[in-house]
């Protein structure tokens, strides 16, 4: 049985608001392998996400930033510690549960879009709805309106490959927030547009941002990406530098 609601805004708001955190991480380690072959990708790393901030994560490449970024997204389990997202403890659900977790409380925005190429732009946005079954019509006018605000509604019958890359990134954005998020997860949103391209999306991020209060938590080597978060988190070697 599904143990978390798709309807229960209120009282997730009213939860959010109690813990004032969104996300928080204590103490989590992740090592793959084990013995003299194992690598610890991150070192007891702790960190709060307040309830409708941004937050970039910053380092070199294997620094621990996308290990980070997929622990917080439920896509891979901590070897040791916790992570608690809008008050759930993450290590509490099963994979299934944790699957509906993803899907519901959560978005995605990718460096390189991940659309799904054989559906259309609207039925794209619409995924988190349709996998619900939960696609009502007036659902079906919010992708509307959603994809008319970000300046792509006359694409909606075209597929991602018929789209220039800053379009598919709109599109990408769209399906991320449609379902109005807990926690909306950013990797490298601007590695494959141009700078142009890329200050645009940006743009666009912080306005749906401040207007549905989503909080954000972005891997980034743009330093205009991550000056437009509220707080910077740098990592090295796992850890949190500063």
């Amino acid at each position: 049985m599904d143990t978390i609601s798709p309807t229960e805004p209120e009282t997730r708001r009213a939860t959010q608001e109690q813990i004032g955190n969104m996300a928080e991480v204590d103490r989590v380690q992740k090592t793959y392998g084990s013995g003299d072959s194992g690598f610890t990708a991150l070192h007891e790393v702790s960190l709060r996400v307040p309830r409708g901030r941004s937050i970039a994560l910053l380092g070199r490449s294997g620094s621990g930033k996308s290990t980070l970024l997929n622990l917080l997204g439920a896509v891979d389990r901590p070897t040791a510690g916790t992570i608690r997202i809008g008050g759930t403890d993450l290590s509490t659900l099963s994979d299934a549960e944790l699957a509906l977790f993803r899907r519901r409380r959560l978005g995605y925005v990718f460096q390189s879009f991940h659309l799904v190429p054989s559906l259309t732009v609207f039925d794209n946005v619409a995924v988190p709805w349709t996998l619900d079954r939960a696609l009502t019509s007036e659902r079906k006018g919010q992708v509307t309106a959603l994809l008319q605000r970000l300046g792509v509604a006359e694409k909606a019958k075209r597929y991602p490959d018929e789209l220039s890359g800053g379009q598919q990134q709109r599109v990408a954005l769209a399906r991320a927030i449609i379902h109005r998020p807990d926690l909306l997860l950013a990797d490298e949103p601007t590695g494959n547009l141009d700078a142009h391209t890329g200050r645009v999306i940006l743009d666009l991020l912080d306005e749906l941002r401040r207007e549905f209060g989503l909080t954000v938590v972005m891997a980034t080597h743009s330093p205009e990406a991550a000056e437009r978060c509220d707080e910077r988190v740098m990592l090295s070697d796992g850890r949190i530098e500063k």
